[in-house]
């Protein structure tokens, strides 16, 4: 089906106008199906021609103003409209398809009890799979929805119940204007908690089989959200604007949540049903934060079309970060942000594939839903943190809020956005000093155009580079900090960071500086160190205001492993593991170089945060970066440095938990892994609980110490959709040749299946210790995942497409073999996107393991 262009929505867009939809849903009929009706009221140029979208199963019938067209007319999504009036009204009625894929209506049975729940998830362009629309964020309009479902089940909208006019019908007050995607509801017999905050009612909701978990979390849910809600009203004048506000967790939900007005949508992961770490709880946390922050950024003003989805996401990622530390008991959240989303911000803009943060056309819908990656979200939001840095947080406040009085309810661009914060930063900067700079001179306007070029227009993230003189006394003779670019993208960008000047015993004098490139030409001599002790330890970005790679000059590099255990801020610990890791990444240093530092520093971290983020972005260089030997001595050395962890947390509490999982992963000791699940020599205050249980029969299944009968009885033990999830992903990594191909099997043909299941074994198939067993598999994905990709849609065919990939073939022969298939011209744009990126990261293994053999030699 062909995907709507950017000059389409803008033909359309200046066509016509819609003012409402009235949908109607039956959702009662057995089977596959259920019944739509929309009466859509436009008003449109006279005498034009237009389309509107539907995916039906069946078109029943089509009714523009006072006539019927031909059902038979629907080509592919679109329904050609002809001969509008200046007032018009549409109807459609169809049978619908609900969907497996969390796209459209999803339909899930709960293996646990047999219920049925259903939810409405129309992002990206998929409201199409629900009722007939003109689909495109700049068409907004008031929805009044209408349900026909089983009596005794919930049915929650976006807006208010206004009435239940009789058993099995509910019918829903009218929205504010909302933008397509934004329509969403849940029906089934959902597990309500309820409560209220400072006028706004509040909700959420699971499945029953989930209730006793939720309501074991009920308070933290609500106390994060009213903590999130008082902070928003406190930054922003316009106060939450939608009503109500409830928050659904939802089954085999395909994203992390969805900010859908009055109903937000998570994946119910997010219910916790085993022991979990404070970083999953903190990750819950900024999850409902970043989706509170939408309703400002993305549900009040909404982007015109997807080349700005960055006014959505980088937002929302800045924000939910930043409410999240200064509301809620996750004060940490910064830290969190600094290792393991900027690590996603960093590899997404090294890639071939990478774009600017707002690139200046997306194409079609298609192309925008390749855009939800590292740099719309974790590029983005740095960048508006140094834009705050840089600003001012009194002038960057100032312009969001004259930005939302301006286009309340309406849409918006960059040029708007920008328009509203040079506004603010011109009142800003009349009415105090300006901010000094390094020569100690003052600085006058900013010049946001010229930032937004920089920083927002341009691809490709900047390293910084300590270089440091030392005289005969221990004093500085220079610092200075060398900003590079890469060639593909010689963009050298204003950046205000901090300099961390640290002694053995941890002590810290910091100071804040502004590179200029256009006045120093890339190399900032930092002046007032001149003559100042030298520091044991020199760390660029200290305090992680801006996105840029750093690296460390070579006194202070020799440093780290002395000084980083003693180091009091863990903000300061993440980015100093962040350098090693980028570092390691890059090539510069060797992975047994990162091992070595793990082995030094981890056993004495106190921040489950930073233990957890450092072993999990570590194993995945370890895999692909090593050699089979190598590797196979680098998990030893991790798994001694877990246990050392382990051993020293205490007992019950997160770190000890993050330890365990973490030595269960890199361990080979198949006994006491065995032990653990009878029960036997397990640490006192670990909780060897149904999460727990599957990652150690995981790792025992790929150790050949676990078979088929151990899964159908950890299975048979846990008839949730969790187990059914996990017990996919350990019969994908079983390493025998009829269980690998069953589980290819499903992955390159497999239809049936939810998303979930489809992508659990998919990433389970490939594991680092399997070459040989699955060596076969390596040129079958270059053969056979072309005809997979297109069967499916876009999000599941481009998910599965990435976990399948075979990353641990780390060979020349697979990086011909992605060469030879992005040579063809009938990829879909996703796949061609997945096998990019997953080639380049294929070239920087080849690359690692080259040097590591030349060192060798």
């Amino acid at each position: 089906m062909p995907s709507l262009t950017r000059v389409e929505a803008t033909a359309r867009g200046a066509t016509i106008t819609v003012e409402s939809y009235q949908v109607d849903l039956d959702l009662t009929g057995g089977g596959d199906l259920f019944r739509s009706r929309v009466e859509i009221r436009f008003r449109a140029t006279p005498g034009a021609a237009t389309f509107a979208e539907i995916k039906p199963h069946t078109l029943l019938g089509v009714r523009l103003n006072d006539r019927d067209l031909d059902p038979g007319a629907l080509a592919d999504n679109r329904l050609p409209l002809s001969d509008l009036h200046v007032d018009n009204t549409l109807v459609v009625e169809a049978e619908m398809a609900y969907s497996n894929t969390g796209e459209g209506m999803h339909r899930f049975v709960d293996p646990a009890d047999g219920e049925t729940y259903l939810y409405a998830v129309t992002f990206l362009d998929n409201v199409q799979r629900i009722f007939a629309a003109f689909d495109q964020p700049d068409l907004k309009a008031s929805f009044v929805l209408t349900v026909t479902a089983p009596q005794e089940w919930t049915v929650v909208g976006n807006a208010e119940l206004a009435a239940n006019p009789a058993p099995g019908r509910w019918e829903f007050a009218p929205t504010a204007p909302l933008a397509t995607y934004f329509f969403s509801l849940i029906a089934g017999p959902y597990h309500v908690r309820r409560a209220e905050h400072d006028g706004v009612p509040l909700g959420i909701y699971c499945r029953r089989s989930l209730a006793e978990h939720l309501d074991a979390d009920a308070e933290e849910i609500f106390t994060v959200t009213r903590q999130c809600l008082d902070r928003f009203h406190e930054l922003f004048t316009e106060r939450y604007p939608f009503g109500k506000y409830d928050q659904a967790f939802v089954p085999e939900f395909n994203a992390g949540a969805m900010e859908n007005p009055g109903i937000v949508t998570f994946r119910d992961d997010y219910v916790f049903r085993s022991a979990v770490t404070d970083t999953q709880r903190e990750l819950r946390a900024t999850t409902i934060a970043h989706e509170m922050a939408h309703m400002w950024f993305g549900d009040l003003v909404t982007m015109r079309w997807w080349d700005d989805l960055w006014l959505n996401e980088s937002f929302a990622e800045y924000l939910g970060t930043r409410v999240t530390a200064e509301a809620t008991r996750f004060d940490q959240a910064w830290t969190t942000f600094a290792l393991r989303r900027k690590a996603w911000g960093y590899a997404a803009d090294q890639r071939p594939s990478t774009h600017p943060v707002a690139p200046e056309e997306v194409a079609d819908a298609e192309e925008g839903l390749l855009n939800f990656d590292g740099i719309s979200y974790a590029k983005g939001a740095s960048v508006l943190r140094q834009l705050v840095a840089w600003l001012g947080d009194e002038a960057f406040l100032s312009g969001l809020n004259a930005h939302f009085a301006a286009h309340r309810f309406g849409n918006a661009t960059l040029a708007d956005l920008l328009a509203s914060l040079s506004t603010a930063s011109a009142r800003s900067e009349l009415a105090s000093p300006a901010v000094a700079s390094n020569d100690g001179t003052a600085a006058s306007g900013r010049d946001l155009a010229d930032w937004a070029q920089r920083w927002l227009r341009s691809p490709q993230v900047n390293t910084l580079r300590a270089e440091v003189a030392v005289d005969a006394d221990g004093r500085y003779s220079e610092v200075a900090v060398v900003q590079t670019a890469p060639e593909s993208a010689a963009v050298l960008r204003p950046h205000r960071i901090g300099v961390g000047r640290y002694s053995m015993d941890g002590t810290v004098e910091r100071d804040e500086v502004d590179l200029d490139p256009a006045a120093d030409g890339g190399r900032t001599v930092l002046g007032a160190l001149t003559g100042a002790p030298a520091a044991r330890l020199l760390l660029l970005n200290d305090g992680d205001l801006t996105f840029a790679k750093v690296r460390l000059d070579p006194a202070s590099a020799d440093a780290v492993r002395l000084v980083l255990p003693g180091l009091a801020d863990p903000l300061t610990r993440a980015v100093l593991w962040g350098e090693a890791l980028d570092a390691a990444t890059d090539g510069e240093r060797p992975v047994t170089g990162l091992v070595d530092l793990m082995v030094a520093a981890l056993p004495a971290e106190t921040e489950v945060i930073i233990a957890e983020d450092v072993l999990t972005l570590s194993r995945s260089l370890v895999d692909r970066y090593l050699d089979p030997l190598a590797r196979s001595a680098a998990l030893a050395r991790i798994a001694g440095a877990c246990r050392q962890l382990l051993d020293g947390a205490p007992a019950g509490e997160s770190l000890q938990l993050a330890a365990a999982r973490a030595w269960v992963a890199a361990t080979t000791d198949a006994d006491l892994l065995t032990g653990w699940l009878a029960g036997r020599e397990v640490p006192a205050g670990l909780k060897v609980d149904a999460e727990l249980r599957w990652s150690v029969l995981c790792r025992l299944v790929v150790l050949g110490a676990a078979g088929a009968a151990e899964i159908a009885a950890e299975v048979a033990a846990d008839p949730s959709s969790a187990g059914a999830e996990r017990a996919a992903l350990c019969r994908a990594a079983l390493p025998d040749a009829a269980a690998k191909q069953a589980a290819w099997e499903i992955i390159v043909r497999g239809t049936e299946l939810s998303n979930r299941l489809l992508e659990a074994t998919a990433e389970g198939f490939w594991q680092p210790e399997q070459a040989e067993l699955t060596a076969a598999y390596v040129e079958r994905y270059f053969a056979e995942m072309p005809d997979a990709a297109r069967g499916r849609t876009p999000w599941t065919a481009d998910r599965v497409a990435k976990l399948a990939f075979p990353r641990y073939a780390v060979a020349q022969p697979t990086r011909e073999a992605a060469a030879a298939l992005l040579a063809r011209d009938d990829l879909t744009p996703g796949l061609r996107r997945v096998i990019t990126d997953a080639d380049d990261d294929l070239r920087r293994a080849l690359v690692a393991r080259t040097a590591v053999a030349a060192a060798a030699a």
